[in-house]
């Protein structure tokens, strides 16, 4: 399979002298179309900023990051946000939704802002969310949402360019037990349809799911091991069955 996310010997560090800490530490990473990828750790080993600099939110300090053959980390910030809206979408632990639009509303957001006519953005917003089974909350606002429901509009807006990869940090932190599960099995269709999706998690039930796991330590990677992964979206049998609902 051809390469989506390539990086070679990426580097970023913060501050200098002695107190200088490099938070990614001479990494190199292939993603193949289709993957999906968890990245495990501890906290402050550096994979929500490994995330970033993948997805053009941060500059490395060195070395190189490429997607779908282009190299992100020298362009101009006006070509990196616009690569961003066209080739990248973002779930965050927190949501990040618009408060103050609906939840068609913030999926429609991305479509219109890489240039989609309203009534193309529309159109995209009301299948996506057809698709993670909220068309009947597209009118609601974030705060009338239950955490996974908010959850699920933000994998909705990250999915409305049709984005070459997707960048989830911590995705389900923020769920309860049922939440996750949804979220989960969300991910997994994506995946069963073709979709590359790098996935920061400290839970290795949620990475379960991937097709790859890498594991960081100290900014760099110390272990990276594929999995065997049934490309059929699980019907809560498995580990996923053995997630219930009291779990919180």
């Amino acid at each position: 399979m051809n390469a989506v996310l390539q990086v070679e010997g990426l580097c970023k560090q913060h501050g200098q002298g002695q107190g200088l800490v490099r938070a990614v530490d001479e990494v190199y990473l292939d993603v193949p179309a289709g993957q999906m990828l968890a990245v495990m750790g501890p906290s402050g080993c550096g994979k929500s900023t490994l995330l970033h600099l993948l997805g053009g939110l941060e500059r490395p300090s060195g070395g190189e990051v490429w997607l779908a053959g282009q190299r992100v980390d020298t362009l101009s910030e006006r070509a990196l946000a616009r690569l961003r809206r066209r080739s990248v979408g973002f779930v965050f632990q927190a949501f990040h939704l618009v408060e103050e639009l609906s939840a068609a509303e913030n999926v429609e957001l991305p479509a219109l802002l890489a240039g989609r006519s309203p009534r193309a953005a529309r159109h995209r917003a009301s299948a996506l969310l057809e698709r993670v089974g909220l068309a009947d909350r597209a009118r609601h606002l974030p705060w009338q949402l239950s955490g996974g429901q908010r959850q699920r509009v933000a994998i909705a807006r990250a999915l409305a360019n049709e984005p070459l990869v997707m960048l989830a940090d911590e995705p389900t932190g923020n769920l309860d037990t049922a939440a996750t599960l949804d979220v989960l099995r969300l991910f997994e269709e994506l995946r069963a349809a073709g979709q590359t999706l790098v996935m920061v998690t400290h839970d290795d039930r949620v990475a379960a799911i991937a097709d790859r796991v890498v594991s960081m330590r100290d900014g760099t990677f110390v272990d990276d091991t594929w999995l065997a992964v049934d490309p059929e979206p699980t019907d809560g049998a498995g580990w996923l069955g053995g997630l219930t609902e009291s779990g919180g």
